[in-house]
């Protein structure tokens, strides 16, 4: 099943995506919903973040050639940092190109949608509580990053959180091609299957640091090629089985 959240005539609905058909839901996507007979077509709306996190936790260097693209060690735990709820944008809007930054960076992740609230969850039992997984990018300004040794600011601008189209709830997610895609140029180019932490282990292993709660995102990391995205240009996440994430860059 994919789900979206969607814009129609300035309400903001859930839905389930058959095709170029939503069928509008009623009830929460995260505990008990029904599927109407209600339906519009993708260009009677505009899509949006598939959900509203509290917050988004993010893996850095959990790809064996990330690693050693950014001349780091494979970690022995998974290295944590978070990003803002102000941070989301859906599909098709804009990441802003901060003035403070001179290089802002792409990150295609595969992202975890948390159903319910855990913590301390083994690993054994994570799956019952993902709702499903969506694309994201990790929108970066690498100067920053740099300069300040730490991720915060350079993680945490405004629009720098872009994820979607939907949230696809029946897929095993440890074995998915990813790509990102600069003008429509590959840039990055593996699949999950390279990942140091599997989506078990991290949910895990976050749950037993804070608590999560429904909506949240994880996301997992990000493959080697990352590079420089400039005003102007257009950036897409597409991960196998769930779909294509597109943005613009402007200032």
């Amino acid at each position: 099943m994919k789900l979206v959240r969607f814009q129609k005539d300035g309400k903001i609905s859930y839905g389930v995506l058959e095709e170029n058909i939503i069928k509008v839901i009623n009830g929460d996507i995260f505990d008990k919903f029904t599927v109407t007979d209600n339906v519009y077509t993708l260009n009677e709306v505009t899509l949006k973040a598939p959900c509203t996190p509290s917050k988004i936790v993010c893996v850095g260097l959990n790809y064996r050639d990330h690693a050693e693209e950014m001349k780091d060690r494979i970690p022995e735990e998974p290295v944590l940092f978070i990003k803002p709820s102000t941070a989301v944008i859906g599909p098709k809007e804009s990441i802003i190109y901060p003035k403070m930054s001179n290089q802002v960076d792409y990150e295609a992740e595969l992202a975890v949608v948390i159903k319910d609230k855990i913590k301390d969850i083994e690993e054994d039992h994570v799956k019952e509580h993902i709702l499903g997984y969506t694309c994201f990018n990790d929108v970066t300004a690498r100067d920053l990053q740099k300069k300040d040794g730490q991720w915060t600011r350079a993680k945490s601008f405004d629009t720098f959180a872009p994820f979607g189209p939907t949230i696809v709830t029946d897929i095993d997610p440890s074995n998915l091609y990813i790509q990102l895609l600069l003008n429509d140029q590959i840039k990055q180019n593996s699949n999950t299957n390279q990942l140091i932490f599997s989506v078990e282990k991290l949910v895990s292993f976050i749950s037993k640091i804070m608590t999560l709660n429904p909506g949240d995102v994880i996301a997992t990391g990000t493959p080697s090629g990352v590079g420089p995205m400039n005003i102007g240009d257009k950036v897409a996440v597409k991960i196998e089985k769930i779909g294509i994430l597109e943005n613009n860059v402007i200032n």
